[in-house]
């Protein structure tokens, strides 16, 4: 770990306070909390050859209420974002919001969407793919469905978890980082409107389900057959809810022994726990990320999961403690918070079967 000495000087030279950051690292198994400054920040990712390659993951993403000032400059909206992100190797975040300005809206209580400009700001922050599965891809209806998979052919990154039929959905977006094909798939696990209604079939656009979740783990060992690495985001779990359910951890045994090596999710609007179970990394829930959430801390309690991937093995894992500030916007937290934030997201793995370790020898 390079020196506080080293880790200030980065932080000042990229512009940013020296007490911006505290990051909590898995390495070899150990939790420690270290003040270290932001991740490097730069002008693209690195594709080589060479090992190990890193993965970031955010959580919620939408563009509501004052989240929508920052499309304002889609180019820059997001950049405060990039520190955390763009130094990854391949970054994902779930994007939660049809892309329209036309449709029918569902009979829901909350129905959110945005300009396709949001693809721009998401990009421009260093996110890779984003997942559209999830219970407010297809908030404007099947006019808005459409404009959405527009979008997403115009779109600067990949958009996975939605298309124009099931294999088109429940495809992976490939991405190529230092060599390795990193695979990235989307699926929703919420029997809600929107998977009831626009659940993708072979005739039918939508995105893609994990109930039953025997499509997905078809996809996910699919998936195996050409890539290094398999990713899936899920949209699952109870809101507010801290822990996972039983439907959470019944899929993630199931997609990590079809051969997913990550598996991460998000939707309860908080943070839930990440470890290890078995040969693959689980991450229950990474909370809200970009989103309009002034309330509770448990809401507004954010961060960026770091994971760095030695061939199919998690070998570590860094959470990045942020908080969501009036803006909608991420940002580092003062350093008492930033505690408060780590402590919460290493407390969570109590209530989730997870080790806090990497198997000692790859499985």
């Amino acid at each position: 770990m390079p020196s506080l000495r080293s880790s200030s000087s980065r932080l000042l030279a990229a512009g940013l306070s020296a007490t911006a950051l505290a990051v909590l690292t898995f390495a070899s198994g150990l939790s420690t909390a270290t003040a270290t400054g932001a991740p490097r920040s730069g002008t693209g990712k690195t594709v080589g050859s060479g090992e190990p390659i890193t993965l970031a993951f955010g959580g919620d993403v939408h563009f509501e209420a004052q989240v929508a000032k920052l499309l304002r400059s889609p180019d820059t909206g997001l950049a405060p974002l990039r520190p955390y992100l763009a130094s990854a190797d391949v970054a994902i975040v779930n994007l939660e919001t049809a892309v329209t300005w036309r449709g029918t809206p569902l009979t829901k209580q909350y129905r959110f969407r945005a300009p396709a400009s949001a693809f721009t700001a998401l990009a421009g922050a260093g996110v890779d793919v984003v997942t559209m599965a999830n219970n407010h891809a297809v908030d404007y209806g099947a006019t808005g469905l459409t404009d959405t998979l527009a979008a997403r052919r115009a779109a600067p990154l990949r958009v996975v978890g939605i298309g124009t039929s099931a294999a088109d959905a429940y495809a992976p977006a490939v991405v190529t980082a230092r060599g390795r094909k990193v695979a990235v798939l989307g699926a929703s696990q919420l029997l809600d409107p929107t998977l009831q209604q626009f659940g993708a079939t072979s005739t039918r656009p939508g995105i893609a389900g994990a109930r039953p979740i025997d499509r997905l783990v078809a996809a996910v060992r699919s998936a195996r057959r050409t890539a290094d690495v398999v990713v899936v985001y899920l949209h699952w779990g109870s809101e507010r809810d801290t822990c996972p359910g039983g439907n959470q951890r019944a899929a993630a045994t199931a997609l990590v022994a079809a051969g997913a090596d990550v598996v991460i999710g998000s939707h309860a609007h908080v943070v839930q726990g990440s470890g290890w179970l078995g040969r693959g990394y689980v991450g229950y829930g990474m909370g809200n990320f970009v989103w309009y959430s002034r309330g509770a801390e448990s809401t507004t309690n954010t961060g960026v999961l770091t994971l760095t991937v030695t061939g199919r093995q998690v070998t570590a894992a860094r959470w990045t403690p942020l908080r969501i500030g009036a803006s909608g916007l991420p940002a580092a937290p003062a350093p008492a918070v930033g505690k408060r934030i780590l402590t919460t997201f290493d407390k969570a793995r109590t209530c989730t079967g997870l080790a806090a370790k990497p198997p000692a020898r790859p499985l």
